[in-house]
């Protein structure tokens, strides 16, 4: 299967009071193009959440992230999953949030607050769940070290009560979710090796596949590497019903394609709108200059998420379109509309 280039991570220190029955940090999956085939592989819907690690190995119900934090803090309505745990006990899963039937990432950042107020107030508003997808320890029972098969066995045993994630061993209905899923927020699929135990830490035997999604989207500016001659990203749009112009994100421009995209995108600098599209830098400093054009010119890009209405990152330019009106490029390229056919979160938990 092909592999995507994944820099090394900072190591991630384990939690001091964490005990020791218990892997740290969780496992992570490597990004491939390809759903792995076999009979060793076992598929799941990759959640679009935070990564939770819920265990009361010390007596305490604690809940944490991949990076160590704790995050019972900002989620106190996943308190009463204690009730469910028995002693000595830790789950891995996913923290998400649903609203209107769709899985709302943007509605999870705004619990990482440091007003206990606000917390409390969105937790009974917007409240997260727990999708748990492997038991680490039972009991005080390693089941992390058992192979998956038998984990998922476990836990679908023992851990009824909890809300799990769906899982298959057949390629075809994993393929047909990748199709299907976009609808309700999920962000593709997870293939895990069946005949592993836990690793933590590791991308040994974990897979993850994202849809492939492309957009037309108009040329609304340019951000400079050096002004006037060097582009560094091209800024996109897309239109509102109203014929409002939004700022969805950008496409860094290749070396290898300057000159080209050069030639088709400067002359519109002249009598360009005043416009400003793309958001300050939240990190401050090494903000580049940019420049409004006029939104004559269509892109394809290739992207993998939307969130807050702007890709969540990068996108790769694809080709130009010159036999699309700017008009044509509006936000139901983004939005993917429900079907009545599209399964729900809860009927995804119910299977």
């Amino acid at each position: 299967m092909a592999r995507s280039r994944i820099g090394p991570r900072e190591p991630v220190e384990r939690p001091v009071d964490l005990h020791a029955a218990i892997p740290f940090p969780p496992m992570e999956a490597e990004l491939v193009r390809e759903l792995p085939a076999g009979d060793e592989w076992q598929y799941e819907p990759k959640w679009d959440g935070f990564r939770g690690l819920l265990e009361n190995g010390t007596g305490e119900l604690r809940l944490w992230s991949r990076n160590a934090r704790p995050l019972l803090r900002y989620f106190p309505e996943l308190r009463p999953l204690g009730k469910l745990l028995p002693p000595s006990s830790a789950l891995d899963g996913e923290i998400v949030i649903e609203r209107d039937g769709v899985l709302d990432f943007d509605a999870m950042q705004t619990r990482l607050h440091p007003a206990e107020s606000r917390i409390n107030r969105l937790s009974a508003e917007i409240p997260a769940r727990f999708i748990a997808f492997d038991v680490l320890v039972w009991k005080s029972d390693e089941i992390w070290q058992e192979p998956l098969s038998k984990r998922r066995s476990k836990l679908e045993r023992s851990a009824r009560r909890f809300e799990l994630s769906p899982a298959s061993r057949e390629r075809a209905e994993a393929l047909g979710w990748l199709d299907r899923f976009e609808a309700i927020g999920l962000d593709g699929v997870i293939a895990k090796r069946r005949d592993l135990p836990y690793l933590p830490g590791s991308r040994d035997g974990v897979a993850k596949v994202k849809p492939e999604k492309t957009a037309d989207c108009v040329v609304v500016g340019v951000r400079w590497k050096s002004k006037p001659d060097r582009i560094a990203t091209l800024l996109l749009g897309l239109y509102r019903d109203n014929g409002e112009l939004d700022y969805v994100g950008s496409a860094a421009v290749a070396p290898a394609r300057h000159a080209e995209i050069a030639n088709r995108v400067l002359p519109l600098l002249e009598s360009a709108p005043e416009r400003r599209f793309s958001e300050p830098n939240r990190w401050g400093g090494g903000e580049l200059e940019e420049s409004p054009v006029r939104p004559e010119l269509v892109v394809e890009v290739r992207y993998d998420k939307v969130q807050s209405n702007r890709f969540r990152h990068g996108t790769k330019l694809i080709r130009f379109r010159d036999d699309k009106d700017p008009a044509q490029c509006r936000w139901q390229e983004l939005r993917p509309i429900r079907r009545k056919t599209d399964p729900t979160l809860e009927s995804l938990l119910a299977d």
